[in-house]
């Protein structure tokens, strides 16, 4: 038996490493999956880098990021060989902050419109808006400046941009510490379930079918018949967390103490794409809400460039061939067609 350990943060997108540590895929593979839940993207990846995890579900532009050095450490060049969801996001604002805004049910240009007015007063008040992102390098941070820069305001000047972790995000949003989150499911409805919140837009309103978490390790460190393994009990299990029928099963595995802590339905409701938007709101719809299965499980280097090209926009980095081509080895199919 290969025995592998794998470090998560809990969110309803790590389903397919959980089912394939925990539903038997990964054992029928003869690997022996040790998952590690840590609360925050820095300490994961900072985990993943010094080996004390063998590989990570971790964020997309993370995972180039690190690869070509920004942050803090050297570069260290990693591997993404299974794509573990697309989408999965929403902006979630306070519910003061949505009074103000005068509940501006409708298009997202109406949000967008009346987040510019009260953006705009706050500004000139010497109090902007602070939003929070779970981690300067991801698509969260990505949605957040698209929404900010679609409402006519300039996100390094107008708001402030802060990190929090995504399993204090709703706590923060309730202390009236933040104005407005970007998080992956469930926080957005933890926050609305607590009457803290209201999510005004949904990730892929801003970016459809964003490349949002993958699977990664340091390039070389992970034995070939180890990483084969592993993608095709990856395959195995996103096959089955895809499959209608079994989501009441994961949803109730994701909902343990040891992993999310939530209630199952919330989490059913998530993988169904179907989320109140606000207490005492109509659902919203959209089966697209968060992408996981098999279908999108190959890393294309296409999706690469496609955050290459947000963390360029955000001023994260210039792009140059060097960038691109790092970036492109990281979403590296390779390992994926063999199986």
């Amino acid at each position: 038996m290969i025995e592998i350990g794998i470090g998560y943060v809990p969110l309803v997108d790590a389903a397919v490493v959980i089912a394939a540590a925990e539903r038997g895929f990964a054992e029928r593979r003869g690997v022996a999956i040790r998952l590690e839940r840590e609360a925050s993207w820095a300490t994961l990846r900072d985990k993943l880098v010094l080996g004390h995890v063998d590989a990570a579900h971790l964020l997309a532009p993370l995972a180039i990021a690190t690869s070509i050095g920004l942050g803090p450490g050297p570069a260290l060049p990693l591997t993404a060989p299974f794509t573990l969801s697309l989408n999965g996001n929403a902006l979630t604002l306070s519910v003061a902050l949505w009074e103000a805004m005068g509940r501006p049910d409708g298009s997202l240009d109406r949000v967008k419109a009346a987040f510019r007015r009260v953006g705009l007063a706050r500004a000139a008040g010497g109090q902007p808006l602070i939003l929070a992102t779970v981690f300067p390098y991801s698509m969260h941070t990505y949605l957040l400046r698209r929404f900010i820069a679609g409402s006519g305001l300039d996100p390094d000047r107008d708001v402030r941009i802060t990190v929090v972790p995504p399993s204090y995000s709703a706590d923060a949003l309730a202390a009236g510490s933040i104005d407005g989150f970007c998080v992956g499911a469930p926080w957005n409805s933890v926050a609305v379930a607590a009457g803290a919140g209201r999510i005004a837009a949904f990730g892929l309103d801003l970016i459809p079918d964003a490349p949002e978490k993958v699977l990664a390790w340091p390039r070389g460190r992970m034995p070939d018949r180890a990483a084969l393994s592993l993608v095709a009990a990856l395959r195995e299990a996103a096959e089955w967390c895809a499959a209608p029928g079994n989501r009441p099963d994961l949803a109730a595995l994701l909902a343990q103490p040891r992993h999310l802590a939530l209630p199952a339905p919330m989490i059913l409701r998530t993988l169904e794409g179907r989320l109140a938007l606000g207490p005492g709101e109509e659902d919203r719809r959209d089966p697209a809400y968060l992408r996981i299965g098999r279908d999108i499980g190959r890393p294309e280097p296409d999706q690469a460039e496609r955050v290459l090209s947000e963390m360029t926009k955000a001023g994260h980095l210039a792009a140059t061939q060097a960038t691109l081509a790092a970036a492109r080895e990281v979403f590296d199919p390779s390992t994926f067609d063999c199986i």
